[in-house]
C-alpha cells in the first residue's frame, strides 16, 4: 500500500517567505499549495511527480464544437470576419 504525505497550503505571502523550506519539501516529496485570498493558486510538486504528468491528447475534443457557428457556419465566420473591417 502506498503511502502518500498530505498536501501543505500555504498563503502566498508565507510561501514567499519561506520559499527554501517548500523547495526542500519538494525534494523531500512533499506538495506544497499555495493559496491567494483563499483560492488554491499554485502548486509545488516534487519533479517526479511532475515527470508523471502527461499532456491530454486533443483527439478526445473531436466534434466538440458540432454546431457552435449555427448551421451556416460560412455565413457566421464571414460576419465575425466583416467586423473587424467597421
Amino acid at each position: 500500500m502506498k503511502t502518500t504525505t498530505p498536501t501543505v497550503l500555504k498563503g502566498a505571502e508565507q510561501a514567499r517567505q519561506q520559499l527554501p523550506a517548500i523547495l526542500a519539501a519538494a525534494a523531500a516529496g512533499r506538495t506544497t499549495v499555495i493559496t491567494r485570498h483563499g483560492r488554491e493558486v499554485a502548486a509545488v510538486v516534487p519533479m517526479a511527480t511532475a515527470r508523471l504528468a502527461k499532456p491530454m491528447p486533443l483527439n478526445a475534443l473531436a466534434g466538440s464544437g458540432k454546431g457552435l457557428w449555427g448551421t451556416r457556419s460560412a455565413q457566421t465566420i464571414d460576419r465575425l470576419r466583416n467586423e473587424w473591417k467597421r
